[in-house]
């Protein structure tokens, strides 16, 4: 997948969600501003629970085994492969809409401005991931979430799951061991 395909496919659907948050729904700026936080927030927990408890589940069959390394395995036999950092539409789009589902099934009224952070989050959270393994980020906070993912692939695949921001690692003790 092209890196910037999540930011093509997504960032209209995020546009219109606030849209309709906004203007259909009559929420207040303010309110929509918090409640596209807290989809951040939902992003990162999704984006910890599933790299920690479906990227990295050791399945017991080989049918098990072979999906798991092309689901995630193979990342990490090779983190640098450009064709690999970026969650292909066939896989992301149904999970959007499983998740915009539950999000509405939840909140009602108000889920267009959360699903529009949780879309935020997970665009931000590739083009994090990409970046990490593609650009040199020799300062700062991008600095320091390269060093820590890269801690994750190269010394210990059984701590830091978060990509987009160690969080959940902090609150479920998983940044060191």
């Amino acid at each position: 997948m092209h890196p910037a395909t999540p930011l093509v496919l997504y960032l209209p659907v995020i546009a219109y969600f606030l849209y309709q948050a906004l203007w259909q729904r009559g929420l207040s700026i303010p309110f929509v501003l918090a409640l596209f936080a807290f989809g951040i927030l939902i992003w990162t927990l999704l984006e910890y629970v599933i790299h920690r408890c479906v990227f990295h589940y050791e399945p017991k069959s080989r049918w098990g085994k072979f999906l798991h390394f092309m689901l995630h395995g193979v990342h990490h036999d090779y983190p640098n492969d450009a064709s690999r950092l970026v969650m292909p539409p066939v896989v992301s789009i149904p999970l959007a809409v499983l998740f915009y589902l539950l999000i509405t099934l939840t909140f009602g009224r108000v889920a267009p401005a959360i699903f529009a952070g949780l879309v935020f989050g997970y665009v931000c959270y590739d083009a994090i991931h990409y970046a990490i393994h593609h650009f040199a980020m020799k300062r700062g906070i991008w600095l320091r979430l390269k060093r820590y993912h890269l801690r994750h692939h190269y010394h210990d695949d059984h701590i830091g799951f978060g990509v987009s921001s160690p969080l959940w690692d902090y609150v479920f003790r998983t940044t060191r061991k």
